[in-house]
């Protein structure tokens, strides 16, 4: 005897976050329903002024902070950028995609 079939609703779909930015290189894409940003290299782009954790999610990436200051993100690194630090970031190899976390400097909770 044949098992009654039960209508399960379709699981969500996954975002993938580096081919989102790569739709609009160059400019700074935000996510639906959140303040993540999402960056898809193509040059030198100056940094929004917000605070927040930025990481490279693909490729590599040159950060030009002040006082001649400089990071070197690669896939999977991140840097807390602060509110009154302006930063630019370079792309050091092709397909360099960015993260952009907004965020305050209050610690996280306790866990």
């Amino acid at each position: 005897m044949a098992r009654p079939r039960l209508n399960h609703p379709e699981p969500p779909q996954a975002l993938h976050l580096a081919r989102l930015a790569q739709g609009t290189p160059g400019e700074w894409v935000t996510l639906p329903g959140g303040l993540l940003r999402v960056l898809a290299l193509q040059g030198k782009v100056a940094g929004p002024a917000v605070s927040g954790w930025l990481t490279c999610l693909t490729g590599e990436a040159l950060l030009d902070l002040p006082q001649g200051e400089f990071v070197r993100l690669r896939a999977a690194e991140g840097y807390r950028v602060g509110l009154d630090e302006a930063w630019e970031a370079l792309p050091v190899k092709a397909g360099t995609v960015l993260l952009l976390v907004p965020g305050g400097l209050e610690p996280p909770p306790a866990l």
